[in-house]
C-alpha cells in the first residue's frame, strides 16, 4: 500500500466493524477518504475490507484499552498516510445493563475502560498526526445518555456523560493546536448494542425513533465540515436536551415511570 498524498483525506475508526462505525467507513470511503478501520471483530473487518476496497483502508484487529497497540495502528496508519490524520473518530463503545448495585465489577470496568479510558488513550495516541493536519478534527460517539442518565445502563451512561465533558473541554483544549474536538449524540440507534426492550419502545416518529446507522454517518460526515461542538441524531434530541437542564425533576419523574420504577 503506497503513501497517500494530501489529496485524499484520512479517517481513523474505532468499533468499524459493524453500526454506526461500519457506516461511516462506507461512507467516508465512498467520498473519497482513506480509511483506518479498526475493531475486535476481525470477521466484521474482513467483510468490510471486501466493500471498501483494500487499497482504500487500513483495517486491523485493535483492542482500545491496549495504549501500546493503539499507538502502533497510529504508526502503522500514518507511514500510509504522510503522517497525517484528518478526522480521528473514537467510536469504539460496549454495554453491559443492569442496576449498578446489581451488576458484576468485572462488567463495570470493562464499559469503564472500552468507553472512556479508551477514548483518552486514542486521543492521545492520535495528537501527533492530528496536530500534523491542519482543519483536523477529534470527534468521539457520546449518547443520548449524556443527556439524562438511562436507568438500566447507569455505568454506560456515566461513560457517556464522562465523553461529552471531555469533549467539551478538549473542544477549549486543543484550540491551541488548530485542532477541533465534537461528539455525536446518538438517540436510539438500530444497531446490536440496543437492547430489545429499548428498540420495542421506540416510536415510529420523533427524536425516540429508531435510527439507521447511516444517519450518525452522515451526522460525522456534517461533523467534520462543520464547527458545532454537539451533534445529536436525530437533531431532534436537542429539545431534550434543553427539558432535562431547565427542569431535571420533572425529567426525573418521567424517566421513573417509563422505567417502571414508581406507579
Amino acid at each position: 500500500m503506497m503513501t497517500q498524498t494530501r489529496k485524499a483525506k484520512s479517517i481513523f475508526i474505532t468499533g468499524a466493524a459493524s453500526g454506526m462505525g461500519r457506516a461511516t467507513a462506507l461512507l467516508f470511503a465512498s467520498r473519497g477518504w482513506f480509511v483506518g478501520a479498526f475493531d475486535v471483530d476481525v470477521a466484521g473487518l474482513e467483510t468490510l475490507k471486501t466493500e471498501i476496497g483494500p487499497d482504500n483502508g487500513l483495517l486491523l484487529e485493535l483492542d482500545v484499552t491496549d495504549q501500546v497497540a493503539f499507538e502502533a495502528a497510529f504508526d502503522q496508519f500514518g507511514s500510509i498516510t504522510g503522517g497525517t490524520l484528518d478526522l480521528m473518530f473514537n467510536n469504539a463503545g460496549t454495554a453491559v445493563g443492569g442496576f449498578l448495585d446489581e451488576m458484576d465489577w468485572d462488567d463495570i470496568m470493562k464499559v469503564v475502560n472500552v468507553n472512556f479510558l479508551g477514548v483518552m488513550i486514542g486521543i492521545r495516541a492520535a495528537m501527533p498526526l492530528l496536530k500534523a493536519t491542519p482543519g483536523a478534527l477529534c470527534l468521539t460517539t457520546s449518547s443520548s445518555s449524556s443527556i439524562w442518565g438511562t436507568p438500566g445502563i447507569s455505568v454506560y451512561s456515566a461513560t457517556k456523560h464522562a465523553v461529552r465533558g471531555l469533549t467539551e473541554a478538549l473542544s477549549v483544549e486543543l484550540k491551541r493546536h488548530g485542532i477541533r474536538a465534537a461528539d455525536l449524540l446518538p438517540g436510539l440507534i438500530d444497531t446490536p448494542i440496543l437492547s430489545p426492550a429499548l428498540r420495542a419502545m421506540a416510536p415510529p416518529e420523533g427524536m425516540w425513533r429508531l435510527v439507521p446507522p447511516t444517519e450518525v454517518a452522515e451526522a460525522a460526515w456534517a461533523a467534520y465540515h462543520g464547527d458545532k461542538v454537539h451533534w445529536y441524531v436525530p437533531e431532534g434530541l436537542k429539545e431534550f436536551d434543553l427539558e432535562a437542564t431547565a427542569d431535571p425533576e420533572t425529567v426525573r419523574e418521567e424517566r421513573a415511570a417509563l422505567a417502571g420504577l414508581i406507579g
